[in-house]
This record gives C-alpha cells, sequence and structure tokens, in this order.
C-alpha cells in the first residue's frame, strides 16, 4: 500500500527531495519552518531552461548500453522515474539530481541545427543514432517545443538510420514520419514498460503514460509498419520482476518483435533518491526489496561492472534472466535481428557536377 502524508510527500513527483550536488562544495538546508531568515521555498512547478550546446550528438563508449550515439534535446525529465539513471548527469549542469531533475528542464533549441551539422561532418558514416540515450525525447516538454519531430525530419531528409527508445504515448503524433523511415528501413522504435500496474506506475513513473497507452502505441506503430520493440526496465526484484510472463505476453499481443530487460541499479545520488522513495511507498516491503537488489549487485545496489551492470550476478538475476528468455520464446520474440539501413544516407545539399 502506498502512504502518502499529504504535508510531506509531492504528489506527481518521483523524487522527494533535493540530494546534494556532489560539485558543490556548500549545501543549505531549512533548518525551521519558522525561520525568517531561512531560504526561500522553491517553485515546485516545472521550469523550462535554455541552453546553447556545442554539439547535440555524444559517442557512447560504454559497451553494454546497446547504442554508439545518442542525440538528447532535453536534460532533465519530467516524468520523473525515481530510478533513471539519467539524474546523475543533471548534476553536472549544476543542479541536484532529485526534484531538479524533474522541475528544471533544459531544452536545447539549437538541437536541429547541431544535429545537421553534426550529419554533415565529412567522416560521418550514418552509423544508428539514438534519440533517448539519455532522457525521454518525448518527456511533455516536447509537446510544446516540437524538438523530436524536428530532429526526426532532419534524419528523414538525410536517410540517417535512428533507433528510439520512449515511454510517452506523444510519439503516435508523428506516425507519419516514423512511417516513412520505416518504408525504408531507416527506424527501430522500442517503448518502455516495466509494469502493469498502475499504481506501482503512478508512485514510481509519476508524469508517465499508463501501461495501456503504451500497449497503444506498440500496436499502433506496428499497424503502421514500424517496428517495435519493448524494453522492460529496470525490473525491481520483489515489485515488479513476477510481471515478466503478463508483459511479455502483452507487448507480443500488441505487435512487438523484440523485448529486452534491465535490473535496476541505484548508482550515485539516485541511491538516496529510491531509497527514500522506497521507505515513504513500501515500507513493509522496504527491507525485502533493498536486500533483493543488493544480491543482484554483489551486495551493493550500485554497479557499475561492464557486462554485470544492467543484468546483475547471483541468484535472483538468474531466476530473472531464466524467465525473461522463456517467456520471450513462448511470445515469439527475438526471432529476428532487426539490422537498419545505413546505405541511404546522403547530404541533401550535394550536388552531381553536370558540367
Amino acid at each position: 500500500m502506498i502512504n502518502e502524508e499529504e504535508n510531506q510527500y509531492f504528489k506527481g513527483r518521483g523524487a522527494q527531495f533535493n540530494p546534494h550536488n556532489k560539485f558543490f562544495r556548500n549545501s543549505y538546508v531549512k533548518e525551521h519552518d519558522e525561520g525568517i531568515d531561512d531560504c526561500e521555498e522553491s517553485d515546485h512547478k516545472t521550469t523550462f531552461l535554455f541552453e546553447n550546446s556545442k554539439s547535440i550528438v555524444n559517442k557512447v563508449d560504454s559497451p553494454d548500453v546497446g547504442m554508439a550515439y545518442s542525440l538528447n534535446p532535453y536534460q532533465g525529465c519530467e516524468h520523473g522515474c525515481t530510478y533513471c539513471y539519467a539524474r546523475n548527469a543533471h548534476q553536472y549542469w549544476g543542479y541536484s539530481a532529485g526534484l531538479d531533475f524533474e522541475r528544471k528542464i533544459i531544452v536545447k533549441k539549437d538541437a536541429p541545427a547541431l544535429f545537421k551539422k553534426f550529419l554533415e561532418k565529412k567522416n560521418w558514416d550514418a552509423s544508428t543514432i539514438s534519440l533517448s540515450g539519455n532522457t525521454d525525447c518525448y518527456q511533455p516538454a516536447e509537446k510544446k517545443f516540437k524538438l523530436t519531430r524536428q530532429l526526426l525530419e532532419i534524419a528523414l531528409e538525410y536517410k540517417q538510420p535512428i533507433g528510439m527508445i520512449t515511454k510517452n504515448s506523444l510519439i503516435l503524433r508523428d506516425t507519419d514520419i516514423l512511417q516513412e523511415m520505416a518504408k525504408l528501413n531507416l527506424i527501430m522504435v522500442y517503448s518502455s514498460i516495466n509494469s502493469l500496474n498502475n499504481k506501482l506506475r503512478l508512485a514510481m513513473e509519476p508524469r508517465t503514460a499508463t501501461a495501456n497507452q503504451r500497449l497503444k502505441v506498440v500496436e499502433e506503430l506496428s499497424k503502421a509498419g514500424i517496428p517495435m520493440g519493448v524494453m522492460v526496465a529496470p525490473l525491481v526484484p520483489g515489485l515488479s520482476d513476477h510481471e515478466i510472463p503478463a508483459i511479455l505476453k502483452a507487448v507480443a499481443n500488441a505487435g512487438a518483435i523484440k523485448a529486452g530487460y534491465t535490473i535496476v541499479r541505484l548508482n550515485g545520488a539516485i541511491g538516496q533518491i529510491f531509497e527514500d522513495w522506497l521507505r515513504k511507498n513500501f515500507p513493509d516491503r522496504f527491507d525485502k526489496v533493498w536486500h533483493m537488489i543488493q544480491s543482484c549487485h554483489g551486495g551493493n545496489v550500485n554497479d557499475s561492472r561492464f557486462g554485470d551492470r544492467m543484468r546483475g550476478d547471483g541468484k535472483i538475476s538468474e531466476m530473472i534472466k531464466n524467465n525473461f528468455k522463456l517467456h520471450c520464446r513462448l511470445n515469439g520474440l527475438n526471432q529476428n535481428e532487426i539490422i537498419l539501413n545505413h546505405s541511404l544516407f546522403k547530404i541533401p545539399s550535394e550536388q552531381m557536377t553536370l558540367f
């Protein structure tokens, strides 16, 4: 049962406080509610901050994340997922990985121009670029700023292969572009579904689409000819791992052809945020869930070991792996490899010399 105290719990937010930014030497706290000289309460509303970036496409050096390049038009994410690994990156921008990550959204308005500039580099080889390699490119800010749609229009124009992952149904707005890219084998889309339990989603991923909406995304995009996969990620042992059979059956029935998973890991400030969230929402299950997470990461909740950090190790992670593989097989998932077409890439301004 979710235990919420109105005066202590921020409904609609995943994190419930701002942990100290490790890059800051000092921090301040409000010690007395009645103190007239104490710091002012921060605004609980979402604010948008506009940054001019030097580049927009980043090379991914980690060997176990399944992408070579990532493209993120937004930093911070209003979805508020308590476990999100991208929270730590918000500290580089001078903010906290907690509530700041959900309330202070950095908008890279120059992303389309920078994307074109990147694609026109002399030695670019048209490797697949992943949208949402860090934060969700279809988070609520996208409805207002439409940066992701502009990036997809550019990708189609240049015939640049794109991989995408989102947990927002706003992606259906761009079905027209995705469908044209799919005809040329330039796109692979993943939806993220780690639970079918709406009460758990509201607590753990407070501003995301419901599981039914995400299944609708899988179904509608599949019918439009767009190859669809699902990431059952991250699985939280003791909270959501028992849903593997039901999730995989549901996504296969909706038209998904691929599925993958990760086990939650709580690196950096995420450990404090998730621990606080788990104690407040599931106090009766805290010890069990916390210890199960630890058992998947060598006795810790944080794990940086390449190859093990995403799937974990130990008996519980092995059971999760075997269960996942079994139900992928039973539901006909992961039978064929999807290889996007890199041969069509061309800079639109290139003209053949006539004379």
